[in-house]
């Protein structure tokens, strides 16, 4: 059996968020599920039963109070095959024009980009074009600031240790719409100092993965978005995901909703730029990530040894796991999870890979955190069991 792994990664993204679900009704409440549609094994009646008719419960009582809308799969990786056990969709795509989430919609991931991102970057370190300890500067030799070029290496920026700093901000919300390229943001942001001693503390920085899409860039000769979809999404068969431009139109594509506090409306809403960025965006399906998770564990996308290495802690995050290279290691003793969430207004997402069971449970939602988030918590808790 291939071996599997998972992460209790929580995008800090998610936090102003994680406050008590609000019983709300609006339109789509007189249906307790809107255009559900499903896909179970057969055989997963002998795999945890009982635990697979709670989530059910759950989800319907979630999409029941308009408090969840998305596509939740719970599957397994064995001898080399990955066998969905559990795949069904709640809730609208669209609530303006009446369109249904199924099984093949395809949401916003955030966060969970990072994964493709150090994935990359691991390539070219294994196959000798990067090396982990040098410097920013080597890679990116007109990087503006020369503290950043001269301290800061692959490492830190892999594992958020580097002090880079965020891109969120008035900055952001003043360029959003302008930047078309990675080199627009380290334009706009690469003058900044770091923020502490690079190597010395964990911060988290959307920013230094940007840096990262520059460097995968620079190395590989190839834009970001090549690169990604012929070395990651290609080889795992990720058919469905892609980081196309937001003024593409595609149906298939789950629009985001978001609502105030307090409030009892969604609206459409979404903080992406142009399009997704190696710090985050764009989208994908519970399918696709299913066969992330069987390519990653199966070595097709890094050898034995550079799949270890991805996915095993390296600082301490204070939040109860570890961050590994684009991956949070949440593992114990040998128990446990590695992978990555996402969290925005509009958009929520997890994916948890386990490690001796070989589960795989998936969750994307086009609704604020923590819709996704609460049912990738309650699930957790199950097969942490299994």
């Amino acid at each position: 059996m291939r071996q599997v792994l998972e992460t209790l990664t929580v995008d800090p993204m998610i936090a102003p968020f994680l406050r008590a679900s609000r019983p709300v009704c609006v339109a789509f409440c007189a249906s307790v599920i809107f255009g559900t549609s499903a896909t179970t094994s057969g055989s997963a009646q002998g795999d945890h039963a009982a635990d697979i008719a709670a989530l059910r419960r759950k989800l319907e009582a979630q999409a029941g109070a308009d408090r969840f809308a998305g596509v939740v799969l719970l599957g397994r990786l064995e001898a080399g095959t990955s066998r969905v056990l559990f795949r069904e969709a709640y809730g609208p795509a669209d609530r303006e024009k009446a369109v249904a989430s199924t099984i093949d919609t395809r949401f916003r991931i955030g966060s969970m980009n990072k994964m493709f991102t150090a994935v990359a970057i691991l390539q070219l370190v294994q196959a000798g074009k990067i090396r982990l300890t040098d410097p920013v500067g080597r890679y990116i030799p007109d990087y503006p600031n020369r503290v950043i070029a001269r301290k800061v290496t692959i490492h830190h920026l892999l594992t958020h240790t580097g002090g880079t700093g965020d891109i969120f901000g008035p900055e952001y919300d003043a360029h959003l719409h302008e930047m078309t390229t990675h080199d627009d943001w380290i334009r706009l942001f690469g003058q900044r100092d770091p923020l502490f001693e690079p190597g010395t503390r964990y911060a988290y920085s959307n920013y230094g993965m940007v840096i990262l899409g520059v460097v995968i860039e620079r190395v590989s000769r190839m834009s970001y978005y090549d690169y990604i979809s012929e070395n990651v999404y290609r080889p795992a068969g990720m058919t469905h995901s892609g980081m196309p431009p937001e003024s593409i139109p595609a149906d298939v594509r789950a629009v985001g909703y978001s609502r105030r506090e307090g409030g009892t409306r969604w609206t459409p809403t979404s903080v992406l730029g142009n399009r997704g960025i190696g710090a985050g965006g764009g989208y994908s399906t519970v399918g696709d990530l299913l066969n992330f998770a069987a390519a990653l564990t199966s070595h097709e996308l890094l050898n034995a040894e550079y799949t270890n290495l991805l996915i095993t802690g390296k600082v301490d995050t204070g939040r109860g796991f570890r961050y590994a290279y684009g991956f949070g290691d949440s593992r114990t003793n040998g128990l446990g999870s590695v992978g990555h969430s996402g969290g925005a207004p509009g958009m929520n997402g997890d994916l948890r890979i386990y490690p001796g069971s070989g589960y795989v449970f998936v969750v994307l939602s086009n609704v604020d955190p923590p819709a996704a988030s609460d049912i990738s918590a309650f699930m957790h808790n199950r097969v942490m069991k299994w």
